[in-house]
């Protein structure tokens, strides 16, 4: 018996093959093979009971098909031009005319010209009227007043369309109607002014309207919220000055002792909660219905936006317009940035997609937030001010990063309706969402800003407004709006409707909880009225 390094000799001397055959079924080779290893036939004796029919190799029960792409689109599409039409492309790889083109296969019309053929994707290409018009034609530079070059237009060309005498007539008439009945826009901003309705502005103490009151048997000074709250059973007062309807309120920053309010008088004013519950102030400076208001943390200033496209910063005790921002779009939504050291700078929503941010100080827009596809509707901080949330007409709510002007998060699903008001919960949790498809939606404001299916709000009718809700300062309830202006409460926790009732004649469009009282509520309406529940 010979040892391992005699066996290649040996098989060399008794005539067996010395190469080192492969197995067929091997996936994967630990070696280099030699060229005439690689391509050796398979190891084994054959069969001699096997014809040479059975003996051939193939890949298919009927035989063996060389492995050739082919698209499966091509395919279809001469299958189908043949059931169609009853002519195909030769697929023969021999099938192509002297000429070049491809041989065709089946009817007769097709076979005598290629370029006539057609299939059921493709149709034949048909000369367009306009395709061979003639071109004035002067390539002559010596001729200077006629040279046209390759500039010539095209023969009988009309290059400037203009009315016939009759629509000109016509067009006139509509254009004097349009000027006769319509306002002549100015573009200009209108002059600022106030009113103050007391005789006062200034106590014994020196004391403006701002002051705190303490003799109003609440801590309004206190950061603590009610440890419990109660459902509003009665109306204890109804403010009324705005001609037209209200269309936002907002509480004095921390205290809650005066309310701001615009309407769609163009008239911004600041009411007493407590004691006479006064009109304080009347704020005289846009040209066309406010859309929003918003106080800076400490309430000395806030900001306006209108209809007439300004956005402006007021100065609450005198009255005095500050500063007027615009970018000729109109500004649905304003906040200022709640942080302190940047009460400088504020975000508006804009009917153009997007949202900007102002400098107070020097006027400048110093960040472009353009996401959106539709106008923005409302701002909302959230994550200690780290972040905001913007909701729009797209139908989507976006998360952006302060200063960052590219979204974080992008919330959007085929079941979404936009969401004209959004509020963000005491603790700052949740941000509670008015819905169009009448339901309030809740997204969580921390963490990775799911909605909460299982957590919906429904019962009243806001279709096409934006109705503004709001939660109770413990949480226990929360409240809303709607279009037949009710007022409705729902449990927190259970989403259960406590109660609702007739609130106001027409939309209820603003509904806000009073920080640090256990039942007062209030309500503004589009019948110009503003109403404190308790």
């Amino acid at each position: 018996m010979c040892s391992c390094d005699e066996v290649l000799p040996c098989r060399r001397q008794s005539g067996l093959d010395s190469r080192r055959h492969i197995d067929p079924s091997v996936k994967e080779l630990e070696y280099n093979p030699r060229y005439d290893e690689l391509f050796a036939p398979v190891l084994g004796p054959a069969n001699p009971a096997q014809t040479q029919q059975m003996r051939a190799e193939r890949n298919t029960l009927a035989g063996y098909v060389e492995p050739a792409h082919f698209s499966a689109f091509q395919f279809e599409n001469q299958r189908r031009t043949f059931t169609s039409f009853g002519y195909a492309v030769d697929p023969s790889t021999e099938a192509v005319t002297d000429d070049g083109a491809a041989r065709m296969v089946g009817a007769a019309t097709a076979s005598t010209s290629a370029d006539g053929a057609h299939t059921v994707f493709e149709k034949p290409k048909e000369k367009r009227p306009l395709d061979k018009r003639k071109r004035e034609k002067n390539s002559d530079a010596s001729d200077i007043d006629g040279y046209l070059g390759p500039w010539g237009g095209f023969v009988d060309e009309q290059k400037v369309m203009k009315p016939s005498e009759e629509e000109q007539a016509e067009l006139d008439i509509i254009t004097a109607k349009r000027q006769k009945r319509g306002k002549q826009t100015d573009d200009k901003p209108m002059e600022e002014r106030t009113i103050l309705h007391v005789k006062d502005a200034y106590d014994y103490q020196g004391r403006s309207y701002l002051h705190v009151p303490q003799d109003v048997g609440v801590n309004l000074r206190s950061e603590d919220p009610p440890e419990k709250c109660f459902i509003p059973k009665k109306l204890l007062h109804t403010w009324q000055g705005h001609s037209k309807g209200v269309h936002a309120t907002r509480f004095f920053p921390k205290s809650g002792h005066l309310i701001l309010s615009c309407g769609m008088d163009c008239k911004i004013k600041l009411w007493e909660v407590y004691n006479q519950r006064r009109m304080l102030r009347t704020y005289l400076g846009h040209r066309q219905a406010v859309r929003d208001i918003c106080f800076n943390n400490d309430g000395t200033q806030f900001l306006s936006t209108g209809y007439d496209r300004y956005i402006k910063l007021w100065d609450t005790e005198r009255g005095e317009c500050i500063s007027r921002f615009t970018n000729k779009k109109v500004p649905y939504c304003v906040k200022f940035n709640p942080d302190e050291d940047k009460q400088h700078l504020f975000v508006a929503g804009l009917s153009d997609k997007k949202i900007l941010c102002w400098d107070t100080r020097s006027g400048e827009i110093t960040q472009e937030y353009d996401r959106h596809l539709g106008s923005v509707n409302t701002i909302t901080f959230i994550d200690e001010n780290r972040r905001f949330v913007s909701t729009s007409d797209d139908k989507s709510l976006r998360i952006w990063e302060w200063d960052i002007p590219v979204d974080m998060k992008y919330i959007a699903d085929p079941s979404m309706h936009s969401m004209p008001a959004v509020t963000l919960s005491p603790n700052g949790k949740w941000l509670a969402c008015q819905s169009m498809d009448n339901k309030i939606c809740i997204f969580s404001a921390i963490n990775r800003y799911k909605l909460h299916r299982k957590k919906q709000f429904t019962g009243h009718m806001v279709a096409g407004y934006a109705c503004g809700l709001d939660f109770s300062p413990e949480m226990s309830y929360l409240v809303s709006g709607d279009a037949d202006g009710k007022c409705y409460v729902w449990d927190w926790k259970t989403t259960k409707l406590y109660r609702k009732w007739k609130a106001h004649d027409g939309v209820c469009i603003q509904t806000m909880w009073h920080p640090h009282e256990t039942s007062k509520l209030i309500t503004a309406g589009w019948d110009g009225e503003i109403k404190l529940w308790d």
